[in-house]
């Protein structure tokens, strides 16, 4: 099975999706099932995971009601309050269903680069093992150092690297990010998508050559065992359309070996998430 690990939907709203700039303008409206199902048929995906773009449990909600009634959806990554002293009941909610896969939290946006490290988010993190679910991580590059000595905390805990943490791309600029991944690669734990590099490149300009240096220093530093391919559809909207991204990430792949294709379009995602 083809395994998009990366998607989002929503209903816009420019309140709630103020991280939307003008830059982004053409990802202004609502995103939902039915325009995603037509792309993914014709670049031959066969399911999706779906991720949170909002903070809220509403948010969750909606999301595994979504999957409810498209089983194109195989899985969800939603939102709980992590920090909350409460996170116990919300999870034993929502694990009712069997589409909830893990949890993310917007750590990029805390104004606190150590937001990651703080006890009382780690204690939500520790309630995911009795679930079990995985944990989602979004980050910059520059959390990476932080996000190391997080995983060193739960190293039975199963983590998912979303947008290879955000390298800056657009700056041509591989060190220290390519030092920090393939340290932290270094807990098997530790899953990574091949997801979001267009949105951190020049959105018009940006060339495979451009990318190349990033996916091969995740390649090198993962191996295709722990690596996934995601679009994060419709964000990449503004840089790529969803068959010219998906045709690019599979023709990285021509050197692997069949199984390892597999692997990274859609083994490593069904294995992370439980699918």
């Amino acid at each position: 099975m083809t395994i998009d690990a990366h998607q989002h939907f929503w209903h816009y709203d420019p309140v709630e999706y103020d991280w939307i700039d003008d830059s982004m303008k053409a990802i202004r409206r609502e995103f939902l099932p039915e325009e995603l199902r037509r792309e993914i048929d014709m670049a031959g995906v066969d399911g999706v995971v779906s991720v949170q773009a909002r903070q809220t449990l509403a948010e969750t909600d909606w999301l595994l009601e979504l999957a409810s009634q498209h089983s194109f959806i195989k899985g969800v990554v939603g939102w709980v309050e992590l920090i909350s002293e409460n996170v116990s009941a919300e999870l034993e909610r929502f694990v009712t269903t069997s589409k909830l896969k893990s949890v993310r939290h917007v750590v990029q946006g805390e104004p606190d680069d150590n937001f990651i490290l703080r006890e009382d988010f780690n204690r939500g993190i520790r309630e995911l093992l009795r679930f079990p679910l995985a944990y989602d991580i979004l980050i910059h590059e520059r959390h990476l150092p932080q996000t190391i000595r997080f995983v060193d905390r739960h190293p039975k805990q199963v983590f998912v690297l979303d947008h290879l943490a955000k390298p800056q791309i657009k700056a041509g600029r591989l060190e220290p990010w390519s030092r920090n991944i393939q340290e932290l690669a270094r807990r098997p734990n530790v899953y990574c998508k091949i997801s979001g590099l267009v949105t951190e490149a020049d959105y018009t300009t940006w060339t495979e050559g451009q990318l190349r240096p990033y996916f091969d220093t995740v390649v090198e530093a993962f191996g295709p065992k722990r690596l996934m391919f995601g679009s994060d559809w419709p964000v990449c909207l503004v840089a790529s359309g969803y068959r010219r991204w998906h045709k690019l990430v599979v023709g990285c792949l021509h050197e692997f070996s069949s199984a390892e294709q597999e692997r990274v379009l859609g083994g490593t995602a069904m294995e992370a998430y439980t699918l």
